[in-house]
């Protein structure tokens, strides 16, 4: 006979095939959490997350988390990510991005392929940045970007990062295209600001698309809008099943220059 004190535990349930990770191509315009929210409400699930967030004006790989999978969101955000874009050379915003308002404006014209390549390989490797003031990292717990609405501007530390490559795959000014990889809580928008500074002619995002976060790949991702189109049992051949995340070893830290 089991003693009174003792405690029984009900049996683990069942994953629910709508437990996953789900693969969504971001239209720009919309923030990550309106593709939440829309995911959310369109197909009645109660735990919706992400793995990553992408500004309003940036496309592609969102990673979606559903039902149980809301579990793997330290494991998702914590990846390498690898984006395009493009970086507008001759002047800047107030965002950093091309949703901001034109600050400043100057000539582009004697920059050199060489030259932006050489700013460019300055940061391979650790590197750190400074976040931007229009961003949902907190202070007191408000989000930066809303004192910058008010015209506040607070010291934000540095942060470490490691860019693994920043290539340049077209040189046509004012735009020039890119690809980057680098790991988590990288502000391609600042990256842009910050090369365009030190060339002397500033610099902000024009156009940005990620797509990849870890091993998964755009190429594997619905198109929000037709994705919202589709029926429940449409939508179940394109979730991940969690099975697929077993968490691997973390990695050794980088090194950090002394």
């Amino acid at each position: 006979m089991r003693p009174p004190y003792a405690q029984t535990s009900a049996p683990p349930r069942e994953l629910d095939p709508w437990d996953g990770v789900l693969l969504v191509d971001k239209p720009s315009g919309c923030t990550s959490h309106d593709v939440v929210h829309a995911i959310r409400q369109t197909f009645r699930i109660r735990k919706v997350g992400h793995g990553g967030t992408l500004d309003p004006m940036a496309t592609g790989l969102l990673v979606i988390l559903l039902g149980r999978g809301t579990r793997l969101s330290d494991q998702m955000m914590g990846a390498d990510k690898i984006y395009e874009g493009v970086m507008h050379l001759g002047a800047t915003t107030s965002t950093e991005d091309v949703d901001g308002a034109v600050t400043g404006e100057a000539g582009c014209s004697g920059l050199t392929r060489a030259a932006l390549e050489a700013e460019m390989k300055k940061w391979l490797g650790d590197v750190q940045q400074t976040p931007p003031m229009v961003s949902a990292i907190k202070r007191n717990g408000v989000p930066l970007y809303k004192l910058a609405r008010q015209g506040l501007e607070v010291i934000r530390e540095p942060r470490w990062l490691h860019i693994f490559e920043f290539e340049l795959q077209d040189f046509a000014p004012p735009q020039t295209r890119f690809r980057l990889r680098c790991t988590k809580g990288t502000y391609v928008r600042t990256l842009c600001a910050d090369i365009g500074r030190a060339l002397g002619c500033g610099a902000f995002l024009e156009q940005l698309r990620r797509t990849q976060s870890g091993a998964l790949r755009i190429e594997n991702a619905v198109v929000l809008d037709q994705l919202l189109k589709l029926k429940p049992d449409d939508v179940l051949p394109h979730i991940l099943p969690m099975h697929q995340f077993s968490k691997a070893p973390p990695e050794p830290p980088h090194a950090r220059p002394s």
